[in-house]
C-alpha cells in the first residue's frame, strides 16, 4: 500500500497541476464532478464508521450482556449523528 501511495501521489499532483489551467470552478460539469466525489467519499466514510468500527464495538460480550448498556450506546450514537448533522448546517 505504501508503494501504491508513493507511485500515485506524484501522478495526482502532476494531473492536478495540468488541469488547473483549464478548470472552471462554476461550470456545471465541475459542480457535478465535485458533488459526486464528495458524495462518494462521504458514503465511504459512513460505511467505514458503521461497518468496520461500530460493528466491532457493538458485538462485544460486554455490550451483548446488558440491555441497558445497549440502549445507552445506541442513544449515544444517535445523539452524536444528530449533533454532527446540526453542525453541518453551519459548515
Amino acid at each position: 500500500m505504501a508503494f501504491f501511495f508513493a507511485v500515485t501521489t506524484p501522478f495526482g499532483i502532476a494531473l492536478g497541476m495540468a488541469l488547473s489551467t483549464t478548470y472552471e470552478e462554476n461550470s456545471p460539469r465541475a459542480l457535478i464532478t465535485v458533488g459526486l466525489l464528495n458524495a462518494s467519499s462521504a458514503g465511504l466514510l459512513i460505511y467505514m464508521a458503521l461497518v468496520d468500527l461500530l460493528a466491532a464495538d457493538f458485538m462485544g460480550d460486554k455490550l451483548q450482556g446488558s440491555v441497558k448498556l445497549q440502549i445507552k450506546s445506541y442513544m449515544a450514537v444517535l445523539l452524536g449523528a444528530g449533533g454532527m448533522s446540526v453542525m453541518a448546517i453551519w459548515a
